[in-house]
Order: structure tokens, then C-alpha cells, then sequence
């Protein structure tokens, strides 16, 4: 039991720290920590592949991931890279269409994950700011499209 009150203890303070978090009521992060489940990745390791479908997703605990995306002629574009705070893999689950990018870590990576059912449940709340996220990277992917 204390372990449970350690990890919600420490993902409560970890999620205060979430720009995409920052306007949830102290009990919505509170429901939200107790759902996270850590994972942690080496140096290369693939967290999502572009055309897989998406069944979780990912907020960055600590280290740094990169983003690619191939484009139609299977040509890797290096996008950009993720830090602490940084999350992934919305996409897929708001849209139920295949992940738009491949995100693999770069040195070791530790993400704090949440699975499909309970990202529809728990982050209701921010669904409308994730989804202005979303038409920002749709603009992006557009882009790489194009060149």
C-alpha cells in the first residue's frame, strides 16, 4: 500500500509539471497518476512505429525520444526531438487511425504510460487543447509531405 502511496505521490508532482496538464483539478491528476504505469526504454528503442495502431500514450518522465516520420517513398525526416514534459502517441487514440510518426528514444528514456481506455476516461478535460495540438502536427506532417 505504501508503495501505491509513494507512486502516486511522485506521478501527482511529476504531472503538475505538464504544460497539457497544468489546468486539471488537483483530483483529476490524482485519478490520472494512479493509472500511469512507468516504462522505460534503451538507447534506439522504437516506443511507437509510424503505421502501427495506437493503444497508449505517453508522457516523457525523464531523457529524450526523437520523432520521424517516412515519408511516401520511404524516406526517414527526422521531425524532432522530445524532452521531459513532452508527450506522445494522442494521435492515434483521439482519431483511431495508425500512429503518424515513429518515436524511438535516444539514450535511455523513461515514459509514464497510460493505455487507451483509461486516456478516453481520465483526460476528457484536456481532449480540446490535445486536439489544437493535433492540427498543429497535422500541419507539420503536411509539410514534410509536400518537400
Amino acid at each position: 500500500m505504501e508503495n501505491t502511496s509513494r507512486k502516486r505521490r511522485m506521478y501527482e508532482a511529476f504531472l503538475e509539471e505538464v504544460p497539457l496538464l497544468v489546468s486539471l483539478e488537483p483530483y483529476e491528476r490524482h485519478k490520472i497518476a494512479d493509472a500511469l504505469e512507468s516504462v522505460t526504454f534503451s538507447d534506439g528503442d522504437v516506443v511507437i512505429r509510424q503505421g502501427d495502431v495506437g493503444d497508449c500514450f505517453y508522457i516523457i518522465e525523464a531523457g529524450e525520444a526523437t520523432v520521424t516520420q517516412t515519408d511516401e517513398n520511404g524516406v526517414d525526416h527526422i521531425m524532432h526531438a522530445m524532452k521531459k514534459g513532452d508527450y506522445f502517441g494522442e494521435l492515434a487514440l483521439l482519431t483511431d487511425k495508425p500512429r503518424k510518426a515513429t518515436i524511438s528514444a535516444k539514450g535511455r528514456l523513461k515514459c509514464a504510460s497510460l493505455g487507451k481506455k483509461a486516456f478516453v476516461r481520465l483526460l476528457g478535460p484536456v481532449v480540446d487543447i490535445i486536439k489544437r495540438n493535433a492540427n498543429n502536427y497535422e500541419t507539420v506532417y503536411q509539410k514534410v509531405e509536400l518537400e
